[in-house]
Order: structure tokens, then sequence, then C-alpha cells
């Protein structure tokens, strides 16, 4: 089969993935019970807190837009199912609450705005993380691994276990609180006095540094009010774009952290993988062959056992790729980096802003699906026998 057919049939199998995924969402949606009416207190909507609309009688509630959303797809059902599908495989999916908890948080109470808009501002710093994960993976997983293989019960190999299993057994949200306790003690502490106010600060945490601290008082003309950039969107790109190797630094920089997080335990999963299929490898016939011929070590290893025990790894791969692109919520909002990981965690509190929560749910499974599908087309490319199935 020549691999553009593969990759065709590939694609076709994508569709009733994400169709599934629509489905579900679609039934959870349709089956959530109504919700209450909240109502902004205390002050402005952008500092003000919100209460349910019974336990403040006195206020003046507003019926806000999730109850006519749920009363939209209520209503004949079938037929409200096919446009959702059709809407969410065309990206037309609504306006924001202006009401909602996520609107509040962002500034934008009182404001609707297309929710791809929205995701199109954060996408980017999560596309962002995910590559610099990624690559933190690459770098360490597969060399490690490897390493371990060739030094099998000896110190590195053993060294390389307790890193697999600590990074397997640790949870992501426990490691980044310890971590981010930790750095916040070396620098002595969340508070910073900058241009004569003392306020919250830690230059390693959120997307951009606080105005208050950075000279001239306020962020460059390149950066939204909604921490947004321009041209690109990609926070890195744009800051070297505009020439602000400053900025660049300190996108790469509140990325270091996260992206460490991400990773590890990542890397305990595909290490064992790596290292698995490696010794598969070095104990078959043409690697005996290719020592008997008088190949170097060196070349036996990094030409004929390397790229032959890739296959497994790219296939787990995949897999570990769908399982960091989940803990994206957590570690975002632990991080405060601006992705849509974090504008996820914002929508679930109420008012919740089921536009936002939504679009971000299918956000996350068109960039998984897209993932192993890559994955799929580099997996026949090094194994041109899968082709065959």
């Amino acid at each position: 089969m020549k691999l553009w057919i593969f990759v065709v049939r590939r694609l076709l199998l994508v569709i009733p993935v994400v169709i599934g995924v629509m489905t579900i969402t679609f039934i959870l949606l349709w089956a959530l019970p109504p919700q209450q009416e909240f109502v902004v207190i205390n002050g402005s909507p952008r500092g003000g807190l919100t209460m349910p609309c019974a336990d403040n009688a006195s206020q003046t509630c507003n019926i806000p837009a999730y109850q006519k959303f749920l009363d939209q797809y209520r209503a004949n059902p079938p037929y409200q199912w096919a446009k959702y599908v059709y809407n969410s495989l065309t990206l037309n999916l609504g306006n924001t609450d202006k009401n909602s908890q996520a609107s509040i948080s962002y500034g934008l109470a009182g404001q609707s705005i297309a929710v791809t808009t929205v995701l199109s501002w954060y996408l980017p710093y999560t596309l962002e993380l995910a590559a610099f994960s990624l690559l933190i993976i690459l770098l360490v997983s597969i060399p490690l691994g490897n390493l371990s293989a060739v030094n099998r019960n000896r110190p590195v190999d053993q060294a390389a276990r307790i890193v697999s299993f600590s990074g397997i057994a640790i949870p992501g949200f426990l490691l980044a609180t310890l971590l981010l306790y930790g750095v916040v003690d070396a620098s002595g502490g969340l508070t910073k006095v900058c241009n004569g106010n003392s306020f919250a600060y830690l230059n390693w945490v959120g997307s951009w540094p606080d105005p208050h601290c950075f000279a001239g008082g306020a962020l460059p003309s390149w950066i939204g009010p909604n921490q947004q950039t321009y041209p690109t969107g990609f926070p890195t790109v744009d800051a070297l774009y505009n020439g602000s190797f400053y900025f660049a630094a300190e996108s790469v920089k509140r990325m270091v952290l996260p992206a460490l997080i991400i990773a590890y335990g990542s890397i305990g999963v595909l290490l064992r993988f790596v290292r698995s299929s490696m010794l598969e490898v070095m104990n078959q016939d043409f690697i005996r062959t290719a020592r008997a011929k008088g190949v170097s070590e060196r070349v036996v290893i990094a030409r004929h056992a390397g790229r032959n025990s890739l296959t497994v790894t790219i296939t787990i791969l995949g897999l570990t790729f769908a399982g960091f692109i989940g803990g994206f919520a957590v570690i975002e909002t632990v991080f405060q980096l601006h992705g849509i990981g974090l504008l996820l965690t914002r929508s679930i509190i109420q008012p919740f802003d089921y536009g936002l929560i939504f679009g971000t749910t299918l956000v996350f499974t068109y960039i998984v699906v897209a993932a192993n599908l890559i994955v799929d087309v580099l997996y026949s490319f090094l194994d041109p026998r899968v082709r065959l199935g």
C-alpha cells in the first residue's frame, strides 16, 4: 500500500473519533440539571465576587446565557445533535457568556466574544508549552533509555529506573506544588516591592512580568490587553519578531517549570519502553551479524539498533502526548500560564461558560487526534509493513 493511501485511510478513521467526542459532550450537556443564577456583587465585574441570586435577593439578577444555551439543545435532541456536530466541525462555537466567571477573570465581563477568537488568543501558549515539553521528553528519555539498555543492571541503569518509577508514581499536581513552593522559598517569598508598590509577584509564574515591576510600567504594544500577542499569536515567536529578546527569554523562562513537570511524568513512561525496545533489538540476529562483521559498537547502537527500536517508541510517544495534554488544565492553573488549560479551569467555575468548556474540549480532542495521526504516519514510514494491515 502506498503511503498516501495509508494517510487517507487514517484521516477517514479520525472522523468517527471526533464525532464520538462531540456526541459524548452533547449527552453530558443535555443531561445537565438547571443551574443557579448568579449575580456580581461587591464592586465592578472585574474585581467583584459572584454568589447565587437566591442568597442575595436585593440584587437584580439577569438570566445567564447558559440557560438559553441549555434550553436550545434540549429541544428536539436529534436535530440539535446534528446541528451541534455541524457547528463543531465548522468551528462555529458561538460566543462566550458575558456573565461567566471566565469572562470576569479575563476582564471580559459584559462582553460577548466569539469562542474561536478567545481560543485563538490562548491556544498558542498551550502549543508552545506542549512543544517545549515534548522537546525535553525526547532529549531525555530516548538517550537515557538507550544508555540504560546498553548498560543493563549497571549504576546508570539503576538510576534510570529510579527516574522512571518516580516519574510514574508522583502526581504532576503534587510535584508542581512542591516545586512552586521551593521556588517561592528560594526567591524570598511572593511579596516584592517595585516602583514603590508592594504586591504578590513571582518571576517564574504567569505568562508575562507584572506591569508594575517592568521598567516603563506597561507591557509592549504587541502584547494585547488579554495577553494575546501579535502578529502570530505565539508569544516567544512574537517577542523575537518584535526584537524583544528580554520578553523572549521571559516567555521561555516561564515555561521551564511547567514543562519540566509535564515532561517528568512522561519521561518515566517513555524511558521504560525505550529501554525494553532497545534490549529486544539488541538481541536480534542482524545485530549479532553486524558485530561479527567487525562493525564498531557505536555504529551498531546508533545506526542499527537505535533506528529499529524507534518504532515502538514513536507509538508510545503518541499515547504519552495524549496523556500529558490532559494534564495541562492542572499545570497551567498551578503556574498561571495563560493557555487553554487555564481557560478551561476558569470556565468550569460557576457561573459556567459552556461555550468555552466545549470549545476547549474540542480543541484538546483535535490536538490529540492530530498527534496520533502524525505518529501513525511516522510509524508507517519507519516500518512499511504496517501499511499491509
